[in-house]
């Protein structure tokens, strides 16, 4: 009822284990571009409207693009722990976003996708945004990354910030380990963080050695910045020029890799971490028909853009409706370059299949689960249903939303009852079909008690056993 038929899950893994291409290629090149609160509709190929994506529409064309791809929790923190561990970020001890007085992070003992790199001997960068802890001991350096530049949480924490301003100190630029300057220009922001990645390319083709680099932007998170060739470029306003600008950041790493002459040798990855932060009005994505935004486990906050290309491995212009999730990759990627997964637990698993579009691949997972705040099992998907547990949310309903930078205030006594939908026929999340399903009911929350044993359940007062 929620999945396949065994048989056809044996075939679809059986078809991953004898074609994946790491027998082939034993060190792919891998590029991850990660955007910061960009909306599942905002590429064109998504049906973003009066702004233009060709080079994501191309990357696109040429690879392949997942309907229902999703991050582990709608916020920046906990969602980019998942997708550099494999792991859900609150078995990590990680929830929400962190902020500049945090004293904890990623800790040492976890497994990033660059320390998996670095165990097949590939050079390694992250340019852009971190958020997994400020203090030095949690910096990308400390986490497999041969170099680091950038901030080390949101563009948002600092003294203009319009809501809180008194909250945050200077935002500091580091190069590394070092601090080189605070209240850096976020117009270049996207530009330089491009020029640092193709650079590392380069040189890293150059000396001959494979590379991994996590290229991850801060825009479109508010405030949205954008360079001078960019501004006004789109009908949007600022937020479509700003997304135009990260368009041509990827079309410039494709760019790059052409020129090299190793685009059949790498995996190019683009995703968002969250949905659009919808209070900020103009300043904010879109989600097309999906409910709510960033910091709601609905469609909106946790369905994001996922597209990926490898040439001759992923098939061209190919299309996934299989649910999927950043903590995913992780997995993929070992198996790609053949290193060794952690010894410790991790939440992903193997996506292969679905990314080189094998016949009869399904999800490996019986189903996913969303978290937010501190340990909310707030909701979890299973083939084509989502099921809800009743908890708090924020929304905008029946409020105008903000506008030129300025937020309007949320409504945060919203509170779902047990909820069930159909995502096939109900994307928007708008009917609740629990009291038609009471086998489907019945089945999804026996796979959520299991899950609440192993990492717990804040709103049943429910500890887990599987958290670090």
């Amino acid at each position: 009822m929620l999945k396949p038929c065994l048989a056809l899950i044996v075939v679809a893994i059986s078809s991953c284990a004898t074609q994946h291409p790491s027998n082939s290629l034993p060190r792919p090149n891998i590029v991850i571009v990660f955007t910061d609160d960009q909306g599942w509709q905002d590429v064109g190929v998504y049906g973003a409207e009066d702004f233009a994506t060709p080079n994501l529409d191309r990357l696109a064309s040429e690879g392949v693009r997942f309907t229902d791809f999703y991050v582990s929790q709608p916020v920046c923190s906990a969602s980019r722990a998942s997708l550099l561990t494999g792991c859900y970020a609150n078995r990590l001890g990680i929830h929400g976003a962190l902020n500049p007085n945090s004293q904890n992070g990623l800790k040492l003992d976890e497994v990033t996708i660059a320390e998996l790199c670095k165990q097949r001997g590939y050079a390694t960068a992250n340019y852009g945004k971190w958020h997994l802890g400020n203090l030095v001991q949690f910096l990308p350096t400390r986490q497999g990354f041969d170099t680091f530049e950038g901030i080390p949480y949101s563009n948002d924490m600092w003294p203009q910030h319009p809501e809180s301003p008194k909250a945050y100190p200077p935002l500091p630029y580091l190069i590394n380990e070092t601090i080189v300057r605070h209240t850096p220009d976020q117009a270049q922001f996207t530009t330089d963080f491009t020029h640092l990645t193709t650079q590392f390319i380069r040189k890293s083709h150059a000396e001959g050695n494979p590379f991994f680099v996590y290229l991850a932007h801060p825009m479109p998170h508010v405030p949205l910045y954008v360079s001078d060739k960019f501004a006004g470029s789109s009908e949007q306003g600022l937020y479509g020029d700003v997304i135009q600008e990260i368009d041509w950041s990827v079309g410039e790493i494709m760019n790059t890799l052409e020129e090299l002459n190793i685009e059949d040798d790498t995996l190019l990855i683009f995703c968002s971490d969250n949905g659009p932060w919808l209070s900020y009005g103009n300043h904010a994505g879109a989600v097309a028909n999906l409910r709510e935004g960033k910091g709601t486990t609905f469609e909106g906050g946790i369905r994001v853009p996922f597209i990926a290309r490898f040439p001759n491995k992923i098939k061209a212009g190919s299309v996934c409706n299989e649910p999927a999730m950043t903590i995913d990759i992780f997995p993929t990627i070992a198996k790609l370059i053949n290193a060794e997964l952690p010894a410790h637990t991790i939440d992903g698993k193997d996506i292969w299949s679905l990314l080189s579009g094998e016949p009869l691949a399904f999800s490996p997972h019986d189903a996913y689960f969303f978290y937010y705040r501190t340990n909310e099992l707030q909701a979890m998907r299973a083939g084509k249903w989502k099921l809800h547990f009743p908890h708090n949310y924020r929304s905008l309903e029946n409020r105008a939303p903000g506008n030129d930078g300025t937020p309007a205030k949320y409504n945060y006594s919203m509170r779902t009852s047990i909820e069930l939908y159909d995502l096939e026929n109900d994307i928007s999340e708008s009917t609740n079909v629990v009291g038609d399903n009471p086998q489907v009911l019945s089945d999804l929350l026996k796979l959520a008690d299991r899950m609440r044993r192993e990492l717990g359940d804040s709103l049943l007062n429910q500890t887990g056993s599987g958290t670090r």
